[in-house]
């Protein structure tokens, strides 16, 4: 279940609360019954590799997948040199 984060627009007061996703958003403070918003935060999924999308769902899987790979591995030999420069 997500986590989702909340802001009492009376008092100020910020909570986090665990939900479904068809739950309905809480309305009232816990602390002075004021009117709350939910708040967007930053999410910890982070996808990090070579790249799972040209690796798994590239057109075609013998011909293209290596020469996707290979470009893939170019690009990130010169994007890390350019970031060395820097």
């Amino acid at each position: 279940m997500p986590i989702y984060e909340y802001r009492c627009l009376d008092c100020g007061e910020e909570f986090e609360v665990i939900q479904k996703v068809s739950a309905r958003p809480l309305r009232k403070c816990r602390k002075c019954g004021g009117r709350l918003e939910k708040l967007i935060s930053r999410t910890s999924f982070v996808l990090k590799g070579g790249g799972w999308y040209a690796d798994g769902y590239a057109k075609g899987r013998s011909s293209s997948g290596s020469s996707a790979s290979g470009s893939s591995s170019k690009a990130g030999k010169e994007s890390s040199g350019s970031s060395s420069s820097d």
